[in-house]
């Protein structure tokens, strides 16, 4: 069997290695006693499963008894739906040209037609071609069948038979056709791609067209051919179509990096995250929050011998912790996998394994009362905090409170602890301005900018000051005239305002002013420490302090990417709220389509359901002690996905989605394919370009005795689109960032053979071109892409927790002060 042509381009690849070991020998030659290297596996290009022996295949050529397919057509499709339209205009004229010569190139040399035909697809991603290949057999191919051909096709697999599919038409074109028909091998021309751009070259064997005749002589429905046959018909040899032989799902390499122990620290202790957990007591911070339902859902999923998980959650005015517990899993989808499995006795499972607890982070002792806190000093083995504000750009107070004095009050909280440990949340971002490889270490008072002479306490001192100073300016008397005057100015309704109804939009005005000043104030501190906007800022803080002042304290900080939908669990494609690409990739599905990017700098993201496989790992890894300082969960380095792929991708899935729609606006979408561009080029002929033509067009109507202002709308909607283009910017075009994740594969690695399956943190086998079309898009689009348009969600019915054994109704403590869970 032969690998892809990635795969078998020149290279050098290690073989497999399937045991951990240390190369002494070179360790001492190098002057490194302590280099150990665990377990590797690299150039591995794994099948779903396995060929036959060459003998037991039936070859069934595809044209003529299934389909009259020809060269032309699909290399008309594909360059006709190319990304750019200049790029369109040049292969159409291609594509003409190679129509007029095909006919004498056809009757010089069939072969040599055919790879004059495919070189037209030179510079066209092998991500295009898959997608296009599947919208060319399901629109243009499926509907004309031959039922006679595809019946003795499906009587033949019937009896057992492995038949491979033959066909002259590219392997993105026939493997939807192969499996429409069950069919699970092909034989079909295959492209040569370099870094997943195809180079023209068709790869041997070629299939080329059938001879003149054979629309005659091969037109029934029986497509068997024996092997001489077929290698007389191709001109081929048999020994080569024999390793000629692709499955029909479509694979991706799975290349796997050797895992390196510097500091010799290798642990030949297999770790068991079952034994970890079982009978532990949990704290779990965040739970409302993306990540901390998701974690929570998958440990009673994985691990229901765990002691008990305790949920800290904060009282909303008259809302109680219990009863926004109790909304979360009636309401959250993400608990339909919990509630599949117990149906009726889900109340009874929460009830031996979840305890709700009212507290708030920001306050001293977690907000927990002193009974219960004392009890639960004694008894944690380990807090996950997954809590805090994720905004870009809040408000720097509330980002101080939530993202830096909540963590200091659980470090202190864990300092008075008799064993618990914490893994703390923060994101791998706090890299902050800074290009190249990011290690998993972080430094006591770091910043981007490598500020001389910075302190993390002082700092944290310095923003409280400057928060409580603008405050304190907010109610001083030049600030209240300003005030003032802007409510005595104001138009129509607020007009002439006097008395209370002044003071009161006074009031207003003065919280307005506060939040515009301090949000300010963060992104303007954020970005001379070299953070991209306050939420990086808060969350570099709270590392510093927390490895300067928890030295000592089993404490793990882990850093998760640009966290997405989920792969598998809670179940595939779940997503929630506006997260961090749901408004860019809504904008690429516009009619927007020039965005500023650098395109070689890697996009890291990471599902959410591989970000708490590896928060369990860690903690198991905690509550062993045996975890390291800082852990990356990330992708850009086991398994990179460029910008220009990943607008791309974007494209390829909206363009899925309105195919299958109907209406002239969705015509014309599927033809706006977002593409790359420098920003001077977004400059010179995108947003900014369009306003300033708006703009210019409102100055000369100024004058005019109009009612309302013209192109109001659209200049409010390129003003938006400049906004988040800004916000964006250190993401999508600044700061190339490769973030290192090895300290989480090597808990991988060291996992009980059992347990890898359900445990092992894997982020190298996801295949992006199925992650982007198939799950994360249209993951958004269901639960996110609404939210952004101002539409409800689609209804559901909420569970009814009620308890299996009894229909009297259960009463559970939460640990408040006289708070009941009650169960009916």
């Amino acid at each position: 069997m032969t690998l892809p042509a990635e795969i078998t381009r020149p290279a050098i690849y290690f073989a497999p290695c399937r045991s951990s070991f240390t190369i002494k020998n070179f360790a001492a030659s190098a002057a490194m006693p302590g280099l150990t290297f665990s377990h590797c596996e690299l150039g591995q290009y794994r099948l779903q499963s396995e060929p036959k022996s060459p003998g037991q295949y039936v070859y069934w050529r595809a044209e003529g008894s299934l389909l009259e397919l020809t060269t032309v057509r699909p290399i008309a499709f594909f360059t006709w739906n190319a990304q750019t339209f200049m790029e369109r205009s040049l292969r159409r004229m291609a594509v003409l040209l190679m129509a007029l010569l095909r006919p004498f190139l056809y009757l010089a040399n069939r072969t040599f037609a055919t790879r004059i035909g495919h070189s037209i697809l030179r510079g066209i991603s092998r991500d295009r071609l898959d997608l296009l290949g599947e919208e060319y057999f399901q629109y243009h191919l499926k509907p004309h069948l031959k039922p006679e051909g595809v019946q003795q096709l499906k009587n033949r697999i019937a009896t057992g038979a492995e038949v491979v599919l033959v066909s002259q038409g590219l392997e993105c074109v026939m493997r939807p056709l192969a499996q429409h028909l069950g069919v699970k091998w092909i034989i079909a021309n295959r492209l040569d791609f370099r870094d997943g751009i195809a180079t023209g070259r068709v790869l041997e064997p070629i299939v080329r067209p059938r001879g003149i005749f054979a629309r005659i002589s091969s037109a029934g429905p029986d497509g068997s051919r024996t092997l001489q046959k077929l290698a007389h018909d191709l001109g081929s040899s048999a020994e080569l179509l024999e390793k000629a032989v692709l499955p029909a799902e479509r694979t991706v390499p799975k290349l796997q990096h050797p895992l390196v122990h510097f500091d010799g620290r290798l642990q030949d202790s297999p770790l068991s995250v079952r034994s970890a957990f079982r009978d532990k007591h949990i704290l779990l911070i965040g739970v409302t929050g993306f990540i901390g339902k998701v974690w929570l859902v998958n440990t009673l999923m994985d691990l229901p011998e765990v002691g008990c998980i305790y949920v800290l959650i904060r009282r909303q005015k008259s809302n109680p912790a219990l009863r926004r517990f109790e909304k979360l899993v009636e309401d959250s989808p993400v608990f339909d996998p919990l509630y599949e499995r117990h149906g009726s006795g889900l109340s009874k499972f929460l009830k031996d394994r979840v305890r709700v607890i009212e507290g708030d982070v920001t306050q001293p002792g977690l907000g927990i009362a002193p009974d219960l806190a004392a009890e639960l000093r004694w008894k944690l083995d380990l807090i996950v905090n997954s809590s805090g504000l994720t905004d870009f750009n809040p408000e720097l107070r509330d980002a101080l409170v939530s993202n830096v004095d909540a963590v200091l009050n659980i470090m202190k909280f864990i300092r008075e602890s008799d064993h618990a440990g914490l893994l703390h949340l923060s994101t791998c971002y706090t890299a902050g301005a800074r290009d190249g490889r990011v290690s998993e270490r972080a430094r006591p008072d770091y910043t981007p900018a490598r500020i001389a002479q910075y302190d993390a306490e002082h700092e944290l001192q310095s923003l409280h000051r400057l928060v409580e100073e603008t405050v304190a300016r907010s109610e001083g008397p030049e600030v209240t005239e300003e005030l003032r005057n802007q409510a005595m100015g104001k138009e129509h309704a607020a007009r002439d305002l006097h008395g209370p109804a002044l003071e009161n939009q006074i009031r207003k005005n003065r919280v307005r002013w506060l939040r515009n000043e301090l949000t300010e104030a963060g992104k303007r501190r954020a970005r001379e420490l070299g953070w991209p906007n306050t939420y990086t800022l808060t969350k570099g803080l709270a590392e510093s302090l927390l490895t300067k002042l928890g030295a000592g304290l089993p404490i793990a900080l882990v850093r998760p990417a640009i966290v997405e939908s989920s792969t598998a669990q809670p179940f595939r494609g779940w997503n929630e709220g506006i997260n961090t690409s749901a408004a860019l990739s809504y904008l690429l599905g516009t009619f927007f389509r020039q965005l500023p990017t650098n395109e070689r700098k890697r996009l890291d993201v990471i599902p959410v359901d591989a970000v708490c496989r590896g928060m369990t790992l860690i903690s198991a890894a905690i509550i062993e002690r045996r975890h390291d300082h800082v852990y990356h969960l990330a992708t850009s380095v086991t398994n990179p996905c460029d910008m220009r792929r990943s607008i791309e991708l974007t494209s390829l899935a909206h363009r899925k989605h309105y195919r299958a729609q109907e209406g002239m606006e969705f015509w014309l979408r599927l033809r706006f394919d977002a593409i790359p561009v420098t920003k001077e080029r977004y400059n010179r002929m995108s947003a900014p370009a369009q306003r300033a033509i708006i703009k210019s067009i409102q100055r000369a109507a100024a004058n005019l005795p109009l009612k309302k202002m013209p192109l109001t709308r659209a200049d409010r909607g390129l003003e938006k689109v400049e906004k988040l283009i800004e916000l964006f910017e250190p993401f999508i075009l600044l700061n190339e960032h490769d973030f290192v994740a090895e300290n989480v594969e090597k808990l991988s690695q060291a996992l009980v053979p059992d347990e890898r399956e359900a445990f092992a943190y894997d982020t190298a086998s996801l295949d992006w071109w199925d992650y982007w079309i198939n799950i994360h898009i249209p993951a958004l689009r269901k639960w996110t892409y609404p939210l952004i348009e101002g539409r409800p969600l689609e209804a559901r019915a909420p569970r009814k927790l009620q308890a299996a054994e009894t229909a009297e109704t259960e009463t559970i403590k939460t640990g408040t002060n006289g708070a009941t869970w009650r169960y009916s």
